[in-house]
Parts: C-alpha cells; structure tokens; sequence
C-alpha cells in the first residue's frame, strides 16, 4: 500500500474506536510497517475485527501482506500439462527403465 492508504487504515482506525488517539509521531512509526501490506486484506481484516472486537487493533492483528506468486508451484503445473501430452506406452517403458535403474543402483551399494 502507499502512504495515502496506510494514512486511509489510520484515520478508519481512529473513526470506529473514538478513544484510538494517532499522534504524528505514531503515524511516522505505523506507516512504514503498513506499507508492505495489502491495504484491501488490512481493512478487510480491520472489518472483522470491529465485528468482534470493542478493543482498537494492533498492527499485527489486522497485518495482511500481498501474496507472493510461488514459481515452483506455476513450473509443476506446466509439467503436470505436459506430461498429460505423453502417450501412455512412452510412461510405461519410462517406469520400467526407471524401476529397473533403481533396483540395479540398489544391487550397486550392496558390493560396496
């Protein structure tokens, strides 16, 4: 989020508990931890914890960070299609080599 946004997660903070008092020297300590966040999920988080909580939020409570893509999970999916694209005869001999590969490796260790 920008400042604008993390001043926006301030100020609702301070209009739904009355009592939150947000001096400028707290703002200057708060913006820089909101700023990373996503400030959507913040006040959506900030949302649910009004509806449970008569208590202003800490910053960890309402914390909510954008979601990273993970590109290990996008690689296996693209593997996963391509390996659908394999003809089923081409599997079958490849899980024979391989099985044949890992009993003679096992065969190997036992000489040593």
């Amino acid at each position: 989020m920008d400042k604008s946004e993390a001043i926006q997660v301030l100020e609702a903070i301070r209009d739904i508990y009355p009592k939150y008092e947000i001096s400028k020297k707290k703002a200057q300590m708060l913006i820089p931890q909101l700023k990373p966040m996503d400030y959507k999920l913040v006040m959506e988080k900030l949302s649910s914890h009004l509806a449970t909580c008569p208590y202003p939020p800490t910053i960890a409570e309402i914390a909510a960070y954008p979601v990273e893509n993970n590109d290990h999970l996008e690689k296996i999916k693209r593997w996963r299609v391509e390996a659908s694209k394999v003809p089923d005869e081409i599997k079958q001999v490849f899980h024979q080599q391989m099985v044949k590969l890992v009993k003679d490796k096992a065969n190997d260790s036992h000489c040593q």
